[in-house]
């Protein structure tokens, strides 16, 4: 409507000829109304905008949501399932001593593939006694040991007062609760040396000495938090920095503790046949199964907690535990517990443990055990009774009540307890000498202070590096070598070897059948232009992927397709980029918004579902790039999709933490750093690395670096964005590097604390990526501002 002009208002006498022009007015404000409902106007890009963020991003109903909710862990049981009937028929098979060697020695050398990269051991360990504390019949030996360049271990040494020229070795790897310096331990130790044994109780990677994270009282932080716990909570981000590296927290608590073994054996009047390893009740059998399993020197392993029943299993077993107990368990973030590529290459926890035969070993539990029925340990009677005849060399101990229960009808305890050593000693002193009765045991804890082993002395003179230092340093020797080999390679020959790299690490990318269309429905009305489809793909059995499709309403021919991807889903994208989608629609591009498996509208745990996933050698990111490659088969079958223009747009909504941010913060509590949502801008990296016709790829908030993930005590990034042995196949600007000559733009990177990355540091970090769009540079782009996606989409779709 035009705009009516009005007089300056002076007096009565000045209105009188407005009024007058009313009268035309009113006839020609009747006639626009009536020509306004026969023509209503174009309504304004905002307008638009909005109608896109208010649009429902929901494809599946109720009962479908829930469903898929559930779907990757219904295809993680059924896989569990598969596993555990495999070993049982594999085991059915095993009658002889050949045999089963023949089956454990494959298995023993893929579980030692699978824990990473290890250096030389030292030709002689590098081993310095910092202080030394007197005790009743014993005395204490702070040591420290060199278990890799750089690596210093601390260690409490038990020694006798009196050592003899036939000593047994005792090495204790502590539970997860904390490290050496639990009075469980300090008992063991004072006890058994005071029998005439070499105690060694070390602080695993990150606990107690060695930890990463700052949080060790109660004044390292203003709030209340849980001080004694925060090395536990903390092992999972060193959990996925090693798994970064290739490598594993349990490798590395492995060789940590093979080197204890080298320590105990250099010293004067041990006896090499009674090096004995215990594991702590909870986190502490798992690598002392391993470690044995690998480490021949060890003469008796104590492994509670692992091969057999858990805590948390139903006691007591069913008669048909045989059949249905599950062999293979289940993992959470506790890495050690769920040994990545153990299902796909079979060497399941009672494998392991069944591998330490004929040695000696004691069958160890913390409550509760159902002996008659536990099917692990008629395996094991089985190995040491027939396989090599030396029943007298398996053992068992075992606590009473059940994890739900308390003390003192359930024998929790932090480490190993006084109820379980007390059926523990009788084998020790059959098959080792080593008396000690209920009456021997010994306790007088130490202060933490005086345990210490690191100190300010030892530091100035060795110098350790900190964890964090240590994986940045290895983590950039891998980037390198993995630079190397694609050094002097056409962009087609290193498309190919970064493809085979990553095919290896992400676990199966290709497509084993064509996505299937279980649903389709069309909204009644179009929406700011747009036709709204609403489409359920299955694009594996059982697995579905909701999917938004946004196509221009008077569509006349094939179109461009803009795939939108994000953590946060299609939801995100119509809350946060309605203007952006808007002005593509309105260009003539389809939309592509979909869920892929695990976020939006089948949103499940990512912690738990990525850490099951790798038991079969499967990555989560792996099976996401599946579903994206499956929605790029179902458009290019569509009659009104321009297959040769599909474009991947890549984006993350969480806005960057501020400068102010404090990320000096222990773990469970309130005012956790706010991280990255890198998968948006990982699957379209990935889309195109697989993708040959992706015409081009806009990604912004995404993750700079991997290599960076490294360097800080915390890890920000969610635990499906870290794909073990990431950085063996370089960084992720080399994955952006493979893709020259495609038109790509990357904006607003943030970094592993999910801070934007200045220009300076970008042109920096991708200077590869320059260098690799050389002989066209206008396809190549990076900014630390963010800009209009749509506007570089549409001219690379021109």
């Amino acid at each position: 409507m035009a705009a009516v002009e009005t007089a300056p208002v002076d007096g009565l006498e000045s209105e009188k000829p407005r009024f007058a022009n009313c009268r035309l007015l009113f006839p020609l404000l009747a006639l626009y109304v009536f020509v306004f409902a026969l023509f209503p106007a174009s309504p304004t890009a905002a307008e638009d905008a909005a109608d896109f963020a208010k649009l429902a991003p929901d494809v599946l109903t109720k009962e479908q949501r829930s469903e898929a909710v559930g779907m990757i862990d219904r295809v993680i049981r059924r896989r569990t399932a598969e596993v555990n009937t495999r070993n049982r028929e594999q085991w059915s098979q095993i009658a002889s001593r050949e045999q089963w060697e023949k089956f454990r020695d494959e298995r023993v050398a893929a579980l030692r593939r699978s824990l990473g990269d290890y250096p030389a051991p030292p030709a002689k360990l590098n081993v310095r006694t910092t202080s030394i504390l007197t005790g009743e019949g014993f005395k204490i030996e702070n040591t420290v040991y060199e278990s890799r360049p750089g690596q210093w271990v601390t260690g409490n040494l038990y020694v006798p007062d009196k050592p003899t020229d036939s000593m047994p070795g005792i090495l204790i790897a502590h539970a997860h609760h904390g490290g050496k310096r639990d009075s469980e331990l300090q008992d063991m130790g004072m006890t058994w040396a005071r029998a005439g044994c070499l105690v060694l109780v070390i602080d695993q990677v990150g606990y107690g000495e060695r930890r990463s994270h700052p949080f060790s009282s109660d004044e390292d932080y203003a709030k209340p938090y849980r001080t004694g716990r925060q090395d536990y909570y903390f092992r999972q981000d060193t959990g996925v920095q090693l798994q970064l590296l290739g490598d594993s927290l349990m490798g590395w608590m492995a060789w940590d503790l093979m080197r204890g073994v080298d320590l105990l054996l250099a010293r004067d009047g041990i006896d090499a046949k009674k090096i004995i390893l215990l594991g702590a009740v909870a986190g502490g059998g798992d690598p002392a199964g391993v470690t044995a399993s690998l480490d021949h020197r060890i003469a008796c392993c104590v492994p509670f907690n692992f091969g057999g029943p858990q805590p948390e299993t139903r006691y007591p077993l069913p008669e048909d535990a045989e059949t249905s107990f599950n062999y293979l368990g289940g993992a959470y973030w506790e890495s050690t517990r769920g040994l990545r590529l153990g299902g796909r290459d079979d060497f399941l926890h009672w494998v392991i443990v069944g591998s330490i035969a004929p040695r000696r070993l004691i069958h160890a539990h913390e409550f509760s055990w159902d002996q008659e029925r536990d099917p692990v340990w008629k395996r094991y009677q089985k190995i040491w009774g027939e396989f090599y005849n030396t029943p007298e060399n398996l053992g068992f101990a075992h606590g009473k009540g059940l994890l739900s229960q308390r003390p003192p009808e359930a024998s929790h305890c932090n480490n190993i307890g006084v109820f379980h050593r007390q059926m523990i000693h009788p084998l020790f002193e059959r098959w080792f000498g080593i008396k000690v009765t209920a009456k021997d045991e010994y306790s007088a804890p130490r202060m933490p202070a005086e345990l210490i082993c690191l100190t300010d002395q030892a530091r100035q003179e060795l110098k350790p590096q900190s964890l964090n230092q240590l994986m940045s340093a290895i983590g950039q020797e891998r980037i390198d070598a993995a630079r190397k080999r694609l050094i002097g390679k056409s962009p087609a020959e290193r498309r190919e070897l970064l493809r085979a790299d990553w095919s290896k690490l992400l676990g199966e990318v290709s497509l084993a059948k064509s996505p299937v269309i279980k649903a389709t429905a069309v909204d009644d009305q179009p929406i700011a232009g747009a036709k709204v489809e609403r489409i359920v793909l299955e694009v594996e059995p059982g697995i579905v992927v909701p999917v938004l499709v946004l196509s221009p309403a008077k569509q006349l021919d094939k179109v461009p397709v803009v795939i939108g991807l994000a953590q946060s889903g299609k939801a995100g994208f119509l809350k946060e980029r309605s203007t952006e989608l808007q002005k593509l629609i309105q260009s003539g591009v389809m939309v592509v918004l979909p869920d892929v498996r695990g976020i939006g509208e089948s949103r499940a745990d990512d912690i738990d579902l990525t850490t099951n996933l790798q038991l079969f050698g499967e990555t989560l990111l792996g099976q996401r790039l599946r579903d994206l490659r499956s929605i790029l088969a179902y458009l290019r079958d569509r009659k009104d999709v321009h297959g040769s223009q599909i474009a991947l747009w890549g984006d993350a909504f969480a806005p960057p933490n501020p400068a102010n941010t404090d990320f000096k913060v222990p773990r469970n509590v309130d005012g956790w750093p706010r991280g990255p949502e890198p998968l948006g801008s990982q699957l379209v990296l990935l889309g195109a690395l697989f993708e040959d016709d992706i015409r081009a790829v806009y990604l912004a908030g995404g993750l700079a670096s991997y290599h960076d993930v490294l360097t800080n005590f915390a890890v920000l990034i969610p635990h499906s964005a870290s794909v073990p042995g990431a950085l063996t196949a370089g960084d992720l600007c080399d994955l952006a590097c493979s893709l020259a000559p495609k038109p790509l733009r990357m904006e607003a990177l943030v970094n592993h604390l999910n801070r934007t990355v200045p220009i300076s540091e970008l042109h920096g970090a991708h200077a590869l990526c320059v260098q690799a769009y050389t002989s066209t540079p206008s396809a190549f782009s990076i900014s630390e501002l963010r800009s209009s996606p749509a506007n570089w989409l549409l001219e690379q779709l021109r």
